[in-house]
């Protein structure tokens, strides 16, 4: 299916043409069909000579019901420009056409309607020159009557080259369907209905309303008035949903997939049309079947910061009306740069942010987007529209290749800070490093250890600063003469005071390796467990704690933690009665 919005001035035949081409009845209300003007959109649907179909949203053309127009050409990736050949380019033609440009729509015809009553010749050239100027370029242009018939043959055949031109969909994609119908039907609940652009919807698929803290379920779906399973793009769909009530997905709500976008009320965007110093203060963003407040900020001299009235789900490169409500007049048009800008508290900060703005076409770049951020997630990068094919530094965290030079010296550099300010301790942790580098990941600081620096038991340290503090050093040296040749006999307490091995001197040497702390002021060697398992393997099993203190000839201070060490350990297993094996 290709779906292909109408465009053109109040009353030069839009509806009649979409009458003629489909058997269809576009305009829904009673009082549109009263007073012969389309008041809001219809929706209409025809096969094309190739057997493909095509369906149609009809726009009013009445510059009062402009929001309602935006609401249906927003969505759609064509359009037919219609142009009476009695009355010629108008006012709403011009509007209509700007909205088009704004909007970036490239693909479209026109249709210079009531050739019966006037030549079209001379609406026809004007009608392409208009549009050569735009974003639409050069089209195909075909005189028709509505009444006579004349020319809808020529009308369909353009149609279908038109289709055939339109690039394929993005099936794959996530779905983001702006919502621009919303009733109750007796019995089912919720329905919506959309242009579906991307993607893929399937009965039983859970969604997301952007915006609104509901999750819905699709409980069914219609494409051109048949029950589906599965709708895929481009395509009309009508979405019955449970899980929401009709009043919280009107027009220019938001039906997304889980977790594929994310909600910005603050955009950086790039103007064409009025100069960014000559916008209103307050617009009107029209962009999918939304129309929202924005403040407008100007940053340079195409591009300004809009804030947002209400958070939507908006992707780089996405393309918006801005208008200004107060003159009902389109005053331009906005292509989206950045979703997540960066604040601008500072002084001249503004003036920077219009400098980084200028090297932006609205056209996705992780490379660039990696560059500018200096750390991100892909994730957040694809949320915004930007595919990733970077590789991550550390889960997936992207990192500009600069920027991760310049952090892992400054690691380097807070790792001997560290051990400067704590001399007994071995390594600095890791959450302090992530602190002081300002990272927000673990996973980020532990991924920059390289030579010369180590990574063990949560703490980072330097190849050069393994070793102790020399005075705990020595004392240390004093504890291994101690234990020479009777590896079990730990010095007293006041012995360790007297060689200077306070608490957090043995704790810094436990921590490098060359002191074992088996409770407080009892210190033995690091392979103390191990000897400890040989000797008492020699005793007849299962054994005593007295057996065990006289075999490793200790006291009871040093054998019961030294024994309970080694159940930990798994080198020994106690038994029922206080006694223990060795495990062999």
């Amino acid at each position: 299916m290709w779906v292909i919005a109408t465009a053109g001035h109040v009353d030069h035949g839009k509806s009649t043409l979409v009458r003629a081409l489909t058997g269809m009845e576009p305009d829904r209300w009673a009082e549109e069909r009263r007073r012969g003007m389309t008041i809001d959109l219809g929706f209409a649907w025809t096969r094309l000579p190739s057997g493909g179909t095509v369906a149609f949203v009809d726009v009013p053309g009445h510059e009062r019901f402009v929001p309602n127009m935006l609401a249906g050409v927003g969505p759609a990736p064509a359009a037919l420009v219609v142009v009476a050949a009695d009355e010629g380019w108008m006012p709403q033609s011009a509007e209509h056409l700007a909205a088009l440009d704004a909007l970036g729509v490239s693909f479209g015809l026109v249709a210079v309607t009531r050739a019966d009553l006037a030549d079209p010749g001379p609406v026809s050239a004007r009608a392409r020159a208009e549009l050569a100027a735009s974003s639409l370029g050069e089209v195909e242009v075909v005189a028709v009557s509505a009444v006579t018939g004349a020319g809808l043959a020529r009308l369909r055949a353009a149609l279908d080259r038109l289709a055939a031109r339109l690039p394929p969909p993005a099936l794959a994609g996530p779905v983001r369907l702006w919502v621009d119908r919303s009733f109750s039907v007796r019995g089912s609940g919720t329905v919506v209905t959309g242009t579906l652009g991307a993607g893929r919807l399937r009965v039983g698929d859970r969604l997301a309303v952007a915006g609104v803290d509901a999750s819905v379920r699709v409980r069914a779906l219609q494409s051109l008035g048949v029950a589906r399973d599965q709708v895929d793009a481009v395509a009309r769909v009508a979405v019955n949903l449970r899980g929401v009530a009709r009043e919280r997905v009107g027009r220019g709500a938001v039906l997304v997939s889980p977790d594929a976008f994310g909600l910005t009320d603050l955009v950086d965007v790039r103007v064409a049309g009025t100069p960014a110093g000559e916008l209103p203060a307050t617009v009107m963003l029209h962009v999918g079947s939304a129309a929202v407040p924005a403040r407008v900020r100007p940053l340079g001299a195409d591009t300004v910061r809009l804030r947002l009235a209400r958070a939507l789900p908006l992707l780089v490169g996405d393309r918006a009306v801005l208008r200004d409500p107060g003159r009902r007049l389109v005053v331009g048009g906005v292509t989206v740069l950045d979703v997540t800008p960066p604040g601008l508290a500072r002084r001249g900060a503004a003036a920077a942010r219009a400098v980084v703005l200028a090297g932006l076409d609205g056209r996705a770049d992780a490379v660039g987007e990696v560059r500018r951020r200096r750390l991100v997630r892909a994730a957040e990068l694809a949320r915004m529209g930007v595919p990733v094919t970077l590789t991550p530094v550390a889960g997936d965290w992207l990192a500009d290749p600069e920027h991760w030079a310049g952090l892992a010296a400054r690691l380097t550099a807070e790792v001997a800070r560290y051990a400067g300010e704590h001399p007994l301790e071995v390594g600095a942790p890791v959450e302090v490093l992530r602190q002081r580098l300002g990272l927000p990941d673990r996973a980020l600081v532990e991924a920059l250890v390289g030579p010369p620096l180590w990574l063990r038991g949560g703490r980072v340290g330097a190849s050069s600063a393994v070793g102790l503090p020399e005075p705990v050093a020595r004392a240390v040296q004093r504890v291994r003469a101690h234990l020479r040749g009777r590896p079990f006999r730990a010095p007293e307490a006041d012995q360790l005071a007297r060689w200077g091995l306070g608490a957090r001197e043995v704790a810094a040497a436990a921590r490098a390796g060359q002191l074992l702390r088996l409770a407080e002021n009892v210190v033995l060697l690091p392979d103390a467990p191990q000897e400890a398992a040989r000797v008492l393997a020699g005793l007849p099993q299962p054994f005593t704690v007295a057996a065990a203190r006289g075999a490793l000839d200790t006291s009871r201070r040093v054998a019961v933690p030294l024994l309970e060490l080694l159940d930990r350990r798994g080198l020994t297993r106690r038994l029922p009665g206080d006694v223990r094996t060795v495990v062999t």
